[in-house]
């Protein structure tokens, strides 16, 4: 798999959720800018091999940045004074029954990510993408430096859709919330 070549890169596993899923249609950030398919990734914190994985690959991307990262100074920072998309859960969003005993980080792509689904052939339909849902996540790690603002974000590639899971942020699915009808009631409009 490409991924041992590409430290950068990391394949979340299967009880990744998906939150704040924006894989449809890019969205044009707050302020202005390019339009980006994001998603951000809640990963159990008993997941210690995905967070082991994340850990290093951001620690690669740090490697390999550091002229970026140095900029016009003659001092690299250090790994831990820098942004990186990790985030502890319990301490960024208590209170939050979705983030609670998790890690979670924010990907996106200016470009749409690959979306399948178990058996790996492609799911377009959108009502299949809702924050919520959980499986797995193909990732990449990259330093930036712009305007003074530098750090180690994360980039989307794919998303593999394993499970339907209840929907987050308090919006139904129409399947969930109705039932099939007989024909046979009366019809209201005649």
């Amino acid at each position: 798999m490409s991924e041992a070549k590409n430290a950068t890169k990391v394949i979340t596993e299967k009880n990744t959720v998906f939150s704040y899923l924006t894989v449809n249609e890019p969205k044009t950030p707050i302020g202005g800018g390019t339009p980006k398919y994001s998603v951000s990734l809640i990963i159990p914190k008993s997941d210690t091999e995905t967070i082991q994985k994340i850990r290093k690959a951001i620690r690669a991307a740090y490697d390999e940045g550091q002229n970026r990262l140095k900029g016009n100074s003659k001092f690299l920072p250090a790994l831990e004074d820098l942004k990186t998309p990790l985030r502890d859960g319990d301490k960024e969003r208590p209170g939050d029954e979705a983030y609670k005993d998790a890690y979670f980080l924010n990907a996106s792509s200016t470009s749409k990510p690959g979306l399948v689904g178990r058996d790996c052939t492609p799911l377009f339909d959108s009502s299949e993408w809702y924050s919520g849902i959980s499986g797995k996540a193909s990732i990449n790690f990259f330093a930036f430096n712009t305007n003074g603002n530098r750090g180690i974000a994360c980039g989307l590639n794919n998303l593999q859709k394993l499970k339907d899971g209840t929907p987050l942020g308090g919006h139904s699915r129409p399947e969930d919330d109705f039932e099939v009808e007989d024909d046979d009631d009366d019809d209201f409009l005649s």
